[in-house]
């Protein structure tokens, strides 16, 4: 299109085709409601409105078409809705333009739009990398912008940018195939990118992991990934499967339901949806959150959130054969469709809830999902797996229960109280599991009428 200001015959019909069958489910679903957008093909195409006419008429709707800035505005939403506290350079890698934006926590800044889109560049430079390369540097040199990502993140969107970074999962072997906030360090990140834009693709180590529409792009973009950290200078690169579609949602968004905690909210409805008593869930986070104010552990901010969807998570493999809760469990949790969580803040879920369902060993543990754990993660998920153990044997995952009885440390012992009828509770399982916490957090365990 760069070349010739046209879209291509080819790809209109293929997007007709693909418009046509989306409005045919729409129809089956009875859908009342459409939102349709364009990006940049459709805003500079010479035949672009000719286009957007023929697919209103299937859509039978309005297509807005985005302007460069109102593109990358709903883009950095997009990482808003679905990155915890974001900062740094949101970047939006299309065929046919490369969307910048600065984004601090919900604060969304001015954006720009360049046309670096993979495909774009491909044909401004005639296919050769040289050229791109030479024409990626001149719009760069322009963009004061790009200066204030120094030692924040750079946030990666767009198919060619996850094609770049599944090859980059499969050749360093890395443990856990979730693509949304694949973290790479800046520096890793430069160096296979050089690697990637300066040799054949095809003879690069697992390219068949990727799809091969996308191979001819890889190296474009690429080359945009390795100019771009070269000039931000970020602490490190984040994947993000979110973009332009879930910016617009968002934005649909009545504020008070912006400002909920997507990954709170996922669990939430994971335990309505899966756990034998949900209001339990509930109850185990202030359960838990008394006993760690005073265990004498230190919690982050951060780590008291993951502690929290940990327990929302706690039942939801109950209906399970229970000699494989805590393994269906730790595999629904570790691959489950979350947002707003770093691999790391997964591994600690998942091996918490494994920990509360087979125990406090590590016999049967997966290895892969080991390896994103540090020692501290490790750590915090035996003792909140250690908690649950507790907390389930008291109840039977029930609620009503722990909120009758709390469980602190008191004058240096782990005190579990059980007055009046509660006190019934008790059983040489629960003494077991208790005595089991209080040696990970060096205490004594003691009951309290």
């Amino acid at each position: 299109m760069q070349t010739t200001g046209l879209l291509a015959q080819e790809a209109i019909d293929t997007a007709l085709a693909a418009l046509r069958r989306f409005r045919g489910l729409c129809d089956i679903l009875r859908v009342r409601k459409i939102w349709a957008i364009a990006t940049a093909a459709c805003r500079d195409a010479r035949n672009g409105a000719d286009f957007i006419a023929q697919a209103e008429r299937i859509c039978r709707t309005k297509i807005s078409i985005l302007s460069g800035k109102r593109e990358a505005h709903l883009t950095a939403l997009g990482i808003v809705s679905g990155i915890h506290k974001p900062d740094g350079i949101v970047g939006d890698l299309g065929g046919g333009s490369l969307e910048l934006v600065n984004v601090h926590g919900a604060r969304v800044h001015a954006g720009v739009t360049l046309p670096l889109g993979g495909l774009a560049l491909q044909d401004i430079a005639g296919r050769s990398l040289r050229k791109a390369e030479k024409f990626v540097e001149e719009a760069f040199k322009k963009l004061d912008m790009l200066h204030d990502g120094e030692g924040r993140t750079f946030y990666a969107v767009g198919g060619t940018w996850r094609a770049l970074a599944r090859l980059h999962m499969w050749q360093t072997g890395y443990p856990f195939h979730v693509m949304h906030n694949y973290r790479i360090s800046a520096r890793d990140a430069l160096e296979f990118s050089r690697l990637v834009h300066r040799v054949d693709t095809e003879t690069l180590s697992k390219i068949e992991v990727i799809n091969a529409a996308r191979r001819p792009l890889l190296a474009y973009a690429a080359l945009v990934l390795e100019h771009l950290i070269r000039t931000i200078k970020p602490k490190d690169v984040v994947i993000s499967v979110l973009g332009v579609r879930e910016g617009l949602l968002y934005e649909l968004l009545k504020k008070r339901e912006q400002e909920r905690d997507p990954l709170i909210s996922a669990c939430a409805e994971l335990n309505v949806l899966r756990s034998r008593s949900p209001r339990h869930g509930e109850e185990l986070i202030a359960w838990t959150d008394a006993f760690m104010a005073s265990s004498g552990l230190d919690e982050t901010a951060e780590e008291r959130r993951l502690r929290h969807a940990a327990c929302l998570l706690a039942d939801i493999g109950w209906r399970a054969h229970p000699d494989y809760r805590g393994e269906q469990s730790m595999n629904i949790i570790a691959h489950g469709a979350f947002t707003a969580i770093d691999h790391p803040g997964r591994a600690y879920l998942a091996l918490a809830v494994y920990f509360r369902h087979a125990g406090l060993t590590e016999e049967d543990l997966s290895p892969r999902l080991r390896e994103l754990a540090t020692p501290r993660i490790l750590d915090r998920a035996r003792v909140l797996g250690a908690a649950m153990r507790v907390a389930y044997i008291l109840t039977a995952g029930q609620d009503g229960v722990l909120l009758k009885t709390p469980m602190q440390v008191k004058r240096g012992k782990l005190t579990l109280k059980l007055p009046g009828v509660y006190g019934k509770l008790t059983s040489d399982r629960l003494s077991t599991r208790l005595r089991q916490l209080a040696r990970l957090v060096g205490r004594e365990a003691v009951y309290e009428a």
